[in-house]
């Protein structure tokens, strides 16, 4: 699966000036909303994501994704994979939490899958929240990795459909020739 060119099928992939969820800056923005909504696509991703998974030899109980973007694809994911899917939400706190009506059993294992990761920062509320609630996280999957670096995520084994790294900065690293262009906020 070309991962970038079923974004651009999709209207996905944008070029301009965006302000991202993280609070970095880029010149190249991944709109996955848009991707999703397409339920050709969304199964596409949902079962190359299980697979890799399974490529990887990672076993897992469930797989759990933060909300909102995160919900379709645990989902997705977990249909093919084969378990069942649950979903953190924000916990007013600057955190996330596990719903009441999902039960996680002591030790139980999952997977927590991501759309876009820059900083990770999400997905990682989401592994807390889980691993709050009595589950062992045994790995991370996403559809693109934009970290430079690569690899594991916090200590957790990493699967990415796809590595894409577009330059990002900081607020105040910004270059002249991104700042000359209107500021998209996310």
């Amino acid at each position: 699966m070309n991962v970038l060119e079923l974004y651009q099928q999709a209207g996905a992939y944008h070029e301009g000036h965006f302000l991202l969820a993280s609070g970095r800056h880029s010149p190249k923005f991944l709109q996955s909303t848009t991707v999703l909504q397409h339920p050709q696509y969304t199964e596409q991703i949902g079962r190359a994501l299980a697979q890799a998974v399974r490529d990887a030899g990672i076993q897992a109980q469930f797989i759990i994704g933060p909300a909102m973007g995160g919900v379709v694809l645990a989902y997705e994911t977990a249909r093919h994979y084969g378990t069942r899917a649950l979903f953190a939400e924000k916990d007013g706190q600057g955190g996330m939490k596990i719903r009441e009506a999902f039960t996680v059993a002591p030790g139980e294992t999952f997977v927590a899958v991501e759309d876009v990761l820059t900083t990770g920062g999400s997905v990682l509320k989401a592994v807390r929240a889980a691993e709050a609630a009595g589950g062992r996280c045994v790995g991370i999957a996403c559809i693109v990795d934009r970290r430079k670096e690569g690899g594991e995520l916090g200590g957790y084994p990493l699967v990415a459909l796809t590595r894409l790294v577009f330059d990002t900065y900081a607020p105040d690293e910004v270059p002249a020739w991104l700042a000359a262009i209107p500021l998209q906020e996310i």
